[in-house]
Order: C-alpha cells, then structure tokens, then sequence
C-alpha cells in the first residue's frame, strides 16, 4: 500500500475516533460538546485581534473571523458607546461582545443570559486573552445595555 493511501486512511480513522471519544470525555466538564459559533470583525493588519481569535478556538468556539477595514461602521452597527469601544467586536446568540473578554466570561454570559447588550473590555489593557506580555494590567469586563449603562460583570 503507497504511503498517502496509508496515511489517508489514518487520517480518517483517527477523524471517528475523535467523533466517539470526544464527547464522552468531556461529559464531565464545563466544555460543551459541540462548538458554539461566534463571528469576529476585525482589522486584517491586527495581531492582538488574532491573538483573541485564537484564545476562543483554544476555548471550544468555532469562530468566523471576517476582516474589515473600517471597524467603526462595525461598532455603528451593534451600537457600542464609543467609551466603550475596543479593537474588535464579536456577536454570539444575539449578544455583542467587544474587545478583549475572556472566553470564560463569554461562557457565563451565554448560562446566564441577562438582559444587556452584551460584554465589553474597553480599551486595550495588557494581560487580556490576546493582549499577553510582559506585564498584566487590572481590567473589568463591563454588561453594557443599548443605552448605554454598564455594570460590572467580572474584574481581573
């Protein structure tokens, strides 16, 4: 047997096995079995954007980034309050996230379901999902409703 023949065949057994084992060990976690989607606009030239894409597909979520040029018709669009306003902005279930919330938070927002807009990180701080280095900044991940009041979800 030629060697691609074996590999292929590798390939797609080792692809069932994955189906089958998958969701049995994680059927005692937190993970859901199956991904949720969630779509991300973004700057095509932004590295801490990708950073987050990436943070989210490590956490279980099957993400559809789409690169856009002009992010503010993006953050026009979901009515985020400029102060509020980060790099990115993402839409999961009906809610915006924007900027850098942790996968996590993104989890309890969809358990919970409350009656906002959605999540922000406003600005940029250092030490987000995506915005890792060399020094970790204290941060809130903010609820926001479409006019524009806040609450404090979670602070790192």
């Amino acid at each position: 047997m030629n060697q691609l023949l074996k590999f292929r065949r590798l390939y797609i057994i080792s692809l069932i096995a994955g189906l089958i084992i998958t969701p049995v060990a994680c059927s005692d976690t937190d993970q859901p079995t199956e991904l949720e989607a969630i779509t991300v606009y973004k700057s095509p030239t932004c590295d801490c954007c990708s950073k987050w894409v990436r943070h989210l597909q490590d956490n279980g979520f099957r993400v559809e980034a789409i690169n856009r040029k002009n992010m503010n018709s993006v953050k026009s669009e979901a009515a985020i309050p400029r102060p509020l306003a980060s790099c990115h902005t993402a839409i999961i279930d009906g809610y915006v996230i924007e900027g850098h919330v942790p996968a996590a938070d993104i989890r309890r927002l969809l358990k919970e379901r409350p009656d906002v807009a959605g999540l922000t990180v406003p600005g940029m701080p250092m030490g987000s999902p995506g915005m890792e280095g060399h020094r970790k900044d204290n941060y809130k991940v903010l609820t926001f409703t479409r006019t524009g009041e806040t609450s404090v979800f979670s602070q790192y």
